[in-house]
C-alpha cells in the first residue's frame, strides 16, 4: 500500500484508535468477517471505493450491508475505512486486515506490553513449526481441502496455552491467505503487532545523563501522561544542549534547546 491509500490507512487508524484499543477479539472477527464479504462480492468493492461517491454515500452503504450483524465499534470503523479514499479496490481489504490486526493486539494489549510479546512470540513460533515441515507446508495450502479444516489444522499446530488472539490470527491467515503464503501472512501480522510495541516504549533523548531519581520520575510522569506503564529507552544527545525530546509511538513532544534555537532561527529567517 503506498501514496494516498497510506496516508488514507493512517488516517483511519487515528480515527479509530478508541475502538481498536476497546473492542476486544469481537471487533477482530468482525473486520474479518467484513473482509471476506467485501473481497467475495466486486460490486460491493467497486461502491465502497468508488472516488465518484461522496463518503456519506459510502458509509450508508456499509452501514447497510454490515450494520445489523456487528458491534457498534465495528461499525464505526469500517464506516471510517469506507469514507477514506483508496487508489486501488484492493486497498480497502488490505485496510480492513491491518485494522482487524490491530483490533486483535488491542486484545492482547490488556495484558500490557507481556500480552503482545507473548502474541508475537506465539505467531512466530507458528511460523517456525510451519515452516519446518514441507509436509505441513503443503497440507496448508492445499485447496481441495476446505478452509475449515486448514483453519482446524493451522490451530492445532499451536501450543494447548495459545491465546484466543493467536488462534484467531493464524486461523485467518491459513483460511484467507489473500493471495499470500499462510507463514508469510502470519509474519506481517507478527510485524503490526511489533510495531504496535513501540507504544509502550518512550524513546528519550537528553543532553546529559539522567540520575536515578530522574528517571523514575519522568518515567511515572510519562507513564501517568500516556495512562500506561511505560518502559523508558535514554539517549544522550550533546547536541540537544539541553531540555529533552520524548517519543511514545507516533507522539513526539521535543522541548529541547535546539530545536527551540531552529524554530526562532527559521521565524527570523522568515
Amino acid at each position: 500500500m503506498a501514496g494516498a491509500s497510506r496516508d488514507s490507512l493512517a488516517q483511519v487508524k487515528t480515527e479509530a484508535e478508541q475502538a481498536l484499543s476497546t473492542g476486544g477479539i469481537e471487533l477482530s472477527e468482525q473486520l474479518f468477517a467484513a473482509l471476506a464479504v467485501i473481497d467475495d462480492n466486486g460490486s460491493l468493492r467497486r461502491s465502497l471505493t468508488d472516488p465518484t461517491w461522496e463518503p456519506a454515500k459510502r458509509r450508508a452503504l456499509a452501514a447497510q450491508v454490515f450494520g445489523a450483524h456487528v458491534s457498534d465499534a465495528t461499525r464505526q470503523v469500517l464506516e471510517a475505512a469506507v469514507a477514506a479514499r483508496w487508489s486501488h479496490e484492493r486497498d480497502l481489504g488490505d485496510a480492513l486486515e491491518h485494522l482487524a490486526v490491530l483490533a486483535a493486539a488491542g486484545a492482547a494489549e490488556r495484558g500490557g506490553l507481556d500480552g503482545l510479546k507473548n502474541l508475537v512470540a506465539e505467531l512466530l513460533g507458528f511460523r517456525t513449526a510451519v515452516e519446518s515441515s514441507h509436509d505441513v507446508q503443503r497440507a496448508l495450502t492445499e485447496q481441495q481441502a476446505p478452509a475449515s479444516a486448514r483453519g482446524d489444522l493451522a490451530v492445532r499446530l499451536l501450543p494447548a496455552s495459545a491465546s484466543p488472539e493467536a488462534q484467531l490470527l493464524v486461523r485467518q491467515a491459513t483460511e484467507h491467505p489473500r493471495g499470500a503464503k499462510p507463514v508469510d501472512l502470519v509474519r506481517r501480522f507478527a510485524d503490526v503487532i511489533s510495531d504496535r510495541q513501540r507504544r509502550w516504549i518512550a524513546d528519550v533523548t537528553v543532553a546529559r545523563p539522567l540520575d536515578k531519581a530522574q528517571l523514575e520520575r519522568l518515567e511515572r510522569g510519562l507513564s501517568s501522561a500516556f495512562g500506561r506503564d511505560l518502559t523508558l529507552n535514554v539517549n544522550v544527545d550533546p547536541e540537544l544542549v539541553g531540555g529533552i525530546r520524548v517519543q511514545v509511538g507516533d507522539d513526539v513532544v521535543d522541548s529541547s534547546i535546539a530545536t527551540r534555537l531552529n524554530d526562532l532561527q527559521r521565524k527570523m529567517a522568515g
